[in-house]
């Protein structure tokens, strides 16, 4: 599906990708993972035909650059800096759909489901939205598009939980028929979602692995905490979770946490070890 040969790009000099020969098939979830400076943003911008370079790139046999239109009409992009667009909601909706082919209100629905309240920010600037807002409205549109490719650079970086679970839940949809290639500067933010891991370093490919695909993106985990005594701080940093207090004195928790938002959620509550008696998480399957 995706093929880069002996792909090279130099930037005053400095070599930012050095030698790149890497086969990607249709279905794979790829993580792509790396420190600022490994070369991942410049890979990507390659492959969406942004910059001229060494070497060749080809998604589907055709070069992104030299057949821009049909490339890009087949790749749904969710970047990590939403592009500071002074364009109404409703119109950019409009311009991607046109431009990929499809219905608006496809992008709608999504976004909907994501919990974005569509119809209250059409007519309001995209650069005006907050942080959330504006992932939440890229992935719809990247989703919204019948894309056999989706790269994305931090998608979940500024949602919510609630909405973590619905974009694994949009993701699972597209397992059996999409390529991802999913950038992050950490590996547990997407262990979960992928099944192939690529670090790059100075430009080149130091680990290409595959890793265990076990675990369905629609998987629910049931979670129980038992705090040895409450802190404030605690019940703070799970707003926003689905997982709330069962008591009057705050000692016993419960709730259900996205299978894929394990490690992020262990991540959290590490922080209150000596806070804690007892934790479990149990698989509670597919919902």
């Amino acid at each position: 599906m995706i093929q880069f040969t002996n792909l090279a790009k130099t930037f005053r000099r400095a070599r930012v990708l050095d030698g790149i020969n890497l086969s990607i098939g249709l279905g794979e979830r790829v993580a792509l993972i790396g420190s600022n400076g490994a070369g991942k943003t410049t890979l990507i911008r390659c492959l969406l035909g942004e910059y001229t370079h060494e070497g060749e790139v080809a998604i589907a046999g055709l070069d992104p650059r030299s057949h821009r239109t049909a490339v890009l009409g087949d790749i749904g992009f969710v970047p990590q800096l939403p592009p500071p667009l002074k364009m109404p909601v409703g119109q950019l909706i409009d311009f991607s759909a046109a431009l990929c082919g499809t219905e608006p209100q496809r992008i709608h629905a999504i976004a909907q489901r994501l919990g974005l309240d569509i119809a209250a920010i059409l007519t309001r600037q995209f650069v005006r939205l907050s942080g959330g807002m504006k992932q939440k409205l890229l992935i719809a549109i990247a989703l919204g598009r019948n894309a056999r490719v989706l790269v994305m650079d931090e998608p979940a970086a500024n949602l919510d939980p609630e909405a973590r679970k619905i974009f694994f839940d949009l993701l699972a949809e597209r397992l059996n028929d999409t390529t991802m290639i999913i950038s992050s500067h950490r590996l547990d933010e997407v262990s979960a979602l992928v099944n192939r891991v690529i670090e790059m370093d100075l430009g080149r490919i130091v680990l290409d692995d595959k890793v265990a695909d076990d675990l369905t993106l629609t998987d629910v985990l049931h979670c129980r905490i038992v705090l040895k005594r409450f802190e404030p701080a605690f019940a703070k940093a799970l707003e926003g979770w689905d997982v709330t207090a069962e008591n009057c004195g705050q000692l016993l928790w419960t709730g259900k946490i996205a299978g894929p938002d394990r490690l992020r959620f262990l991540g959290i509550v590490s922080r209150y070890t000596a806070l804690i008696g007892e934790l479990s998480l149990s698989e509670a399957g597919n919902v």
